[in-house]
C-alpha cells in the first residue's frame, strides 16, 4: 500500500515537473517574441530619429518632404503589397429563396421591391438609394445612373417582367421623387438599406453574414453561370477593368440587353 502511494506521489511530481516545464517554456517563447519586437520597434525608432534630423537640416517643408519620400521608395524600388482578394461568399439558392420568402411573409412590400431590384440590378446600395422616378425608362427596361462610383453616368437593366411591379409601386405612391422613399418622404440612406438587409437575415435565420452588396455578388455570378461573357456582365455591373477596356470599348449596353433579359427572364425565388 505504502509503495502504490510513493509511486502515485512520484507520478504526481512528475506530471507537475511536466507542466511547470511547458509553462515556462511558453513563458520563454513569449518573452522572446516580445524582445525581438521590442529591438525592431528601437531600430525603426533609430531610424525614424535620423530622418527627423536630416529633414530639420535641410529645412524640409510638407510638399518637399513627401516628394523626397517618393523618391527614395522609387529608387529603392519599394512598392505597396497587394491585397489577397478573396472569393465573395454567396448564399445557396435556398438560403436566397428562404430570405426573399421571409421579406415577403413580414408584408413590407416597399422592402420586397427594393431588395429584389437590388438583386436584379446588381447595383450598388449608393446608387440604389439616388434613383429618381425619372430615371426609370419603362420601354426598355433600364435605369439611368446619374454619377455612379468613379462619378460616372451610366444605364442598368432590369427584367421585362419586373417591369409591372415598379409601376404598380409608383402608382401607389404617386408623389415619389425617388423610386423608394422613407416615411418621411425622403430617400433611404444606404446605412439604413444595410439594416433592413440585417434584420431579414436575422429573421430568416441565415448564419452567414449578408449585406447589400452581397446581392450584387449574387447576380454576377448568376449571370456568369447563365453563360454571360466579363465584357457582357461588366457593361451589366458597371466594373471597370483596365486590362479589358480594349474588348469593352466594342461593346455598347445594347449589345448585352437580350442576354440579360434571357438570362433572369425564368428566374424565381
Amino acid at each position: 500500500m505504502m509503495k502504490a502511494q510513493e509511486k502515485l506521489s512520484e507520478n504526481n511530481n512528475d506530471f507537475v515537473s511536466s507542466e511547470q516545464k511547458a509553462k515556462s517554456s511558453v513563458a520563454r517563447k513569449t518573452a522572446k517574441t516580445e524582445n525581438l519586437k521590442n529591438s525592431e520597434k528601437s531600430e525603426k525608432s533609430e531610424v525614424v530619429e535620423k530622418i527627423v534630423r536630416l529633414a530639420r537640416k535641410e529645412r524640409l517643408s510638407y510638399d518637399d518632404f513627401i516628394y523626397v519620400c517618393q523618391q527614395a521608395r522609387k529608387k529603392i524600388g519599394l512598392k505597396k503589397p497587394r491585397k489577397e482578394k478573396r472569393l465573395p461568399q454567396i448564399l445557396s439558392e435556398a438560403e436566397l429563396k428562404k430570405f426573399f420568402q421571409v421579406i415577403s411573409d413580414c408584408g413590407n412590400l416597399q422592402h420586397e421591391i427594393m431588395l429584389k431590384l437590388l438583386f436584379f440590378t446588381a447595383v450598388r446600395v449608393g446608387e440604389l438609394v439616388k434613383i429618381k422616378v425619372s430615371d426609370i425608362d419603362f420601354n426598355q427596361c433600364k435605369i439611368f445612373i446619374e454619377e455612379g462610383k468613379g462619378r460616372k453616368d451610366r444605364y442598368i437593366l432590369f427584367p421585362n417582367n419586373f417591369r409591372l411591379v415598379l409601376q404598380s409601386h409608383l402608382r401607389a405612391n404617386p408623389k415619389n421623387k425617388y423610386l423608394f422613399e422613407t416615411t418621411r418622404y425622403t430617400a433611404f440612406t444606404p446605412r439604413r438599406v444595410q439594416q433592413i438587409v440585417k434584420e431579414y437575415r436575422e429573421i430568416a435565420e441565415i448564419e452567414q453574414k449578408v449585406h447589400p452588396h452581397l446581392f450584387r455578388h449574387q447576380m454576377i455570378t448568376y449571370l456568369t453561370s447563365q453563360g454571360l461573357s466579363d465584357s457582357q456582365i461588366q457593361l451589366i455591373s458597371g466594373h471597370e477593368s483596365k486590362k479589358s477596356l480594349e474588348i469593352y470599348q466594342h461593346l455598347s449596353l445594347k449589345n448585352v440587353e437580350q442576354s440579360y433579359q434571357d438570362a433572369v427572364r425564368d428566374f424565381r425565388f
